[in-house]
């Protein structure tokens, strides 16, 4: 899948439109259409921005959006000017990461191409790869990553989103998943992508028509198709379809004290190796991180 450039659906916002930037990938143009298209009723108007991850993370550090799609590995860096929405978001089991070569087992002194250095992929990776003596790591727009491995311009390659199902059409081998790897270890689902509101606003409220967008796109499946496909561009319907299945689900719907316990993990181990920001185990709890207090 080729990300597109950054753009925006209807212009310029007005004056009571909030602002949305979320990926083109089917899972967010899924459960975001009935938002979006204006289809869930006394939730606000949006203008929506599409972005790959790492220019999300990137506007969220900016401040630039009243909600965005951001990784859970970001979250250190956000909770100052954004809260945690309980719903819209991209947590489950067996949907990890992997790490792709063209063959290759030894990953000593691999160069490795990566998607974003705020990723949670990129999270998960150091966690697993802390003993593995990588060589460099590489940041590499994620729909270039498998032709830059099959290409030999990199050793291995960390993939997210389609590329699990796409993967042997490069001639590409995984060595890694990260998700199972983390759910060996901890039994928890894996948080890969959150969505974000500007504090201030009524967390709530916007989680509760998000939620609503979530169910309108569960309920009617063929409704978003022809957006979904849009924003897919090169990617398959039957990729798409699978793509959906995978990261659309009940945590999309609400996190839950399962997701919120996954979450609390993934930044606990991550601050415990220096990683991310070491955040107050007050502000780790399901209150904190999805209100304004």
């Amino acid at each position: 899948m080729s990300t597109p450039p950054i753009g925006s659906e209807g212009g310029a916002p007005a004056p009571d439109q909030l602002t949305l930037a979320i990926s083109p990938c089917p899972n967010d143009t899924f459960a975001f259409h009935a938002l979006i298209h204006g289809l869930v009723p006394g939730a606000p108007a949006v203008s929506t921005t599409f972005a790959d991850i790492d220019v999300l993370n990137a506007r969220a550090a900016d401040g630039r959006d009243d909600l965005v799609k951001v990784s859970y590995a970001a979250l250190p860096w956000l909770l100052d000017r954004y809260s945690l929405l309980t719903a819209g978001g991209a947590l489950g089991r067996g949907c990890g990461p992997l790490v792709l070569t063209a063959g290759r087992t030894d990953l000593r002194g691999a160069s490795v191409a990566i998607p974003g250095t705020r990723t949670t992929a990129y999270l998960l990776f150091r966690l697993w790869a802390e003993q593995l003596g990588i060589g460099s790591i590489n940041v590499v727009p994620f729909d270039r990553i498998m032709p830059a491995v099959r290409d030999g311009q990199y050793d291995a390659g960390l993939v997210i989103h389609e590329s699990r199902f796409t993967y042997p059409s490069y001639g590409l081998t995984a060595v890694a998943d990260l998700g199972d790897w983390w759910e060996g270890r901890t039994g928890l689902p894996i948080p890969l992508g959150a969505i974000v509101a500007r504090r201030g606003l009524d967390t709530a409220a916007l989680s509760a028509a998000v939620r609503a967008s979530v169910a309108a796109a569960f309920a009617d499946r063929a409704a978003s198709a022809t957006f979904v496909i849009e924003h897919a561009q090169e990617m398959a319907p039957e990729v798409a379809n699978a793509h959906i299945e995978l990261y659309v689900n009940d945590f999309t719907l609400d996190l839950g004290d399962e997701g919120f316990a996954a979450v609390r993990e993934l930044l606990g181990r991550a601050a415990a190796a220096a990683l991310v920001p070491e955040l107050p185990a007050t502000a780790l709890t399901a209150t904190a991180l999805a209100t304004d207090g």
